[in-house]
């Protein structure tokens, strides 16, 4: 059995982390996506990185955690990244709870729930689900204003043109 490592971070290091999170979601904003960013990370060190990008790359897959999962895997040189934690502005949907479980991220840290499509706690609960073979351990609210805010600004502009 694979024993995986699940990280104990301090809270200046959830809060830093999730600004450089924040930081992949001010990147989607610059074009024009919906502001949710990623970014995980392995021995305090992050490894992947990621952001909506659907618009930009004409991909309705391209949501902040496939991205960074990508990058991840191509650094890791590996589909599995044990002993990860996967850090992201706002709570995954179900595709993107699928492929964190896919992945074998043992750790996910996001900042504000997704009321209408979220898939770690609001609408469905697929990274705890005890039906799975994959569980995460789910931590929420790490800068969860900051991380709310850009969304309900964005949403309010797009309501505004």
């Amino acid at each position: 059995m694979i024993r995986l490592e699940i990280m104990n971070y301090t809270q200046e290091e959830k809060e830093f982390f999730m600004r450089e999170a924040l930081r992949e979601a001010k990147i989607a904003l610059s074009h024009e996506e919906i502001p949710i960013g990623c970014v995980i990370v392995k021995d305090g060190k992050i490894i992947g990185r990621g952001h909506n990008a659907r618009e930009e790359l004409q991909r309705a897959v391209m949501h902040a955690e496939i991205m960074a999962i990508e990058n991840a895997n191509r650094c890791e040189e590996s589909w599995r990244l044990l002993d990860c934690t996967l850090f992201v502005t706002i709570e995954p949907c179900v595709m993107c709870s699928g492929a964190i479980g896919l992945a074998r991220i043992p750790q996910v840290v996001y900042g504000a729930k997704n009321q209408k499509f979220g898939a770690a706690g609001s609408l469905y609960d697929i990274l705890t689900d005890q039906r799975l073979n994959h569980r995460v351990l789910v931590e929420t609210g790490i800068l969860e204003e900051d991380c709310a805010g850009i969304m309900q600004e964005f949403f309010r502009n797009r309501r505004k043109q």
